[in-house]
């Protein structure tokens, strides 16, 4: 069905802040940068789009959590938008959100919508440093933020593999074994990834660090790339420290043409898919792909025409080295393909919840120069876990035969149709297990604090097992790089009253 050009959503506007400013009495709080973004999209679309904005999305803040965040920014701008929504937890967010006010303008329920997000997550740290009382906005102290101990199993908080950094991991390794790489053939391949997201991240102005790096430096462990838990180094896993702000807007084609702005500057939604794992990782049924992934990436492709090579601008969430290459797999792209238009969260910095809106920026930036192209925009939240994309392109199109974009996206039924038995799991358990997936966490020091285990008994169930410090023969079984852990017996006894012991045999 073809759409009216009133209905028809597209971007007009893109802005960015990042506030590299060093004393922390003089850095921006985050509001400040959510109303500079805006302003700054605005004037990107070269438009006076606020004074009609009626949606507004703001991304769930980390760093400064206020009370009533989207009415802190609508005051700031002076309007009242009739939409107005502020973010739950999860990097797939700003990507959702897109998608959802493109569907709000297609419905004919806005007229201008706008999704934005900051964080000042640097500044805010260094004035608990320095015992620095900000003159921020009154902080929500009462507001509740997620790290995944609220969403994970009792057994995983119990092993310490709860957060981020700890469980990403067991992803890494799993996939790495199931692609039949060794340890160092894995991470030479994250190596050359992040490489190459480095060097994206040095060509664009809005990004944290804007060094390339070599692969070696980002692979090999030392005083200023510390291990954090094996295999990822500090320059292998997103860097929240940062003071960054982004901003999109849209509208509707016929309002674009109202307001003046060329068709130059226009990307349209083609349409999108999301879908969602368990929640609590343990309840999944293997760890080297991820079912709703795939779904999420294929039914892109389809929208794209079924060719992935066709995605001229790409951006595979990077949170960690698994991600991506496990994207890039289910794309059928090789290993040269650039995953990145905006550098990536170790690099161009990870403001929590908000980066995909940067990589929104980027994405419609690079469209703009590439007439006729399509673009990618992939972001995922919690442990692989939320997965949304979209699809985009430049220009008008056809506004005369502009496709409906499906009202419903999520292709959720296609992913849990792919997922196999869980195995079952036990808590109280002596003898013979298999490596399913494993990782070590050490301390800032460098030194192992401890290791854990995903384990399989021979009767094919699913277990977790601690490796203590202590256990070095084991620690260096984990982390051999020349060959590969996943698969190897050992041993499980018990650790104590809440925990057992891996042992390799």
């Amino acid at each position: 069905m073809s759409l009216p050009p009133d209905r028809i959503p597209v971007i007009v506007g893109v802005g960015e802040i990042v506030d590299r400013t060093r004393n922390p009495a003089e850095g921006r709080e985050p509001l400040a940068l959510m109303v500079e973004a805006l302003r700054a999209a605005q004037d990107d679309a070269s438009a006076a789009l606020l004074a009609q904005l009626d949606s507004l999305d703001v991304i769930c803040e980390y760093s400064w959590p206020y009370i009533d965040a989207p009415g802190l920014v609508a005051r700031e701008l002076g309007v009242s938008p009739r939409h107005s929504r502020y973010g739950d937890v999860g990097g797939e967010s700003p990507v959702r959100y897109l998608h959802e006010a493109a569907l709000r303008i297609q419905r004919g329920e806005a007229t201008v919508a706008a999704v934005v997000g900051a964080e000042a997550q640097y500044t805010v740290a260094g004035a608990i440093r320095a015992n620095l009382n900000l003159s921020w906005e009154q902080r929500d102290k009462k507001a509740v933020i997620l790290t995944g101990r609220e969403f994970s199993a009792p057994v995983a908080v119990d092993h310490g593999v709860c957060i981020p950094t700890n469980v990403y991991p067991l992803y890494e390794n799993a996939s790495s074994a199931h692609w039949g790489q060794t340890q160092r053939e894995a991470l030479q391949e994250s190596g050359e990834t992040w490489a190459a997201l480095s060097r994206a991240a040095a060509k664009n102005p809005a990004s944290w660090l804007q060094e390339p790096y070599t692969p070696e430096a980002i692979t090999t462990p030392g005083e200023k790339n510390r291990l954090i838990a094996w295999p990822y180094t500090k320059h292998m896993v997103a860097n929240p420290l940062v003071n960054q702000g982004g901003a999109v807007l849209l509208t509707s084609i016929a309002n674009a043409r109202a307001l003046g702005i060329p068709e130059s500057r226009w990307v349209r939604v083609l349409g999108g898919a999301a879908a969602n794992e368990p929640r609590d990782y343990l309840e999944r049924d293997q760890f080297w792909q991820s079912h709703a992934q795939n779904a999420v990436l294929e039914r892109c492709v389809e929208i794209a025409g079924g060719d992935a090579t066709r995605f001229a601008a790409m951006e595979l969430y990077s949170c960690f080295p698994c991600v991506p290459k496990m994207a890039r797999r289910t794309l059928k792209l090789p290993a040269s393909a650039p995953l990145s238009v905006t550098g990536g969260l170790s690099f161009f910095g990870a403001p929590l919840n908000d980066y995909m809106t940067h990589a929104a920026c980027a994405i419609v930036r690079t469209l703009r120069e590439s007439p006729g192209s399509v673009g990618l925009l992939y972001g995922q939240g919690e442990f692989v876990t939320k997965h949304h994309a979209l699809v985009m392109a430049p220009g008008a199109g056809d506004a005369t035969a502009q496709a409906t974009l499906p009202e419903e996206y999520k292709v959720q039924a296609q992913a849990d149709a792919r997922r196999g038995p869980v195995p079952a799991f036990v808590f109280d358990y002596a003898g013979p297990a298999q490596i399913e997936t494993f990782t070590v966490i050490y301390q800032r020091d460098g030194k192992p604090e401890y290791g854990c285990v995903i384990a399989r008994t021979p009767e094919g169930e699913r277990l977790m097992a601690r490796v203590p410090a202590s256990d070095t023969a084991t620690l260096a079984v984990l982390t051999d790089l020349d060959s590969q852990p996943v698969g190897k017996s050992g041993t499980v006894s018990r650790l104590d009253s809440k925990r057992l012991r891996w042992e390799a045999a």
